[in-house]
């Protein structure tokens, strides 16, 4: 089974955009993390949505992919992911919205060919 996570972001007004920035760079790191599925993990912002009072004042969005619920679970309990957001999430962050699934088994091959886009555009 597949699972996806994802992750909306906002951080308080007084926060810099340096601070933003580094955030966005370790985050992207952890889909070096062997519990992220062929290392499938996407972080993007700020949001495009039209209209933006849509995207509810989120700044950044994480989406990552985990064979199983275990993985997920490694995931977040993982040094690496307790280091960013305890170093540049939690104290600086208004908001954090996260929700989970597991891919239904008529959808999973959809994972699939997201895996293979991605090899592909890394060439």
């Amino acid at each position: 089974m597949t699972v996806v996570h994802i992750v909306l972001f906002k951080f308080r007004h007084d926060v810099s955009e340096a601070h933003k920035e580094k955030f966005i760079i370790e985050l992207k790191k952890l889909k070096n993390l062997s519990c992220v599925q062929d290392q499938r993990l996407i972080v993007g912002g700020p949001s495009i949505t039209d209209p933006i009072e849509r995207s509810k004042g989120y700044h950044f969005a994480l989406l990552s992919f985990h064979q199983n619920r275990e993985a997920l679970a490694e995931y977040q309990a993982s040094k690496e992911h307790h280091s960013v957001t305890s170093e540049y999430l939690w104290p600086f962050k208004e908001d954090v919205t996260r929700f989970d699934f597991e891919v239904a088994p008529e959808d999973r091959y959809m994972c699939q060919a997201i895996a293979n886009a991605a090899f592909i555009g890394a060439k």
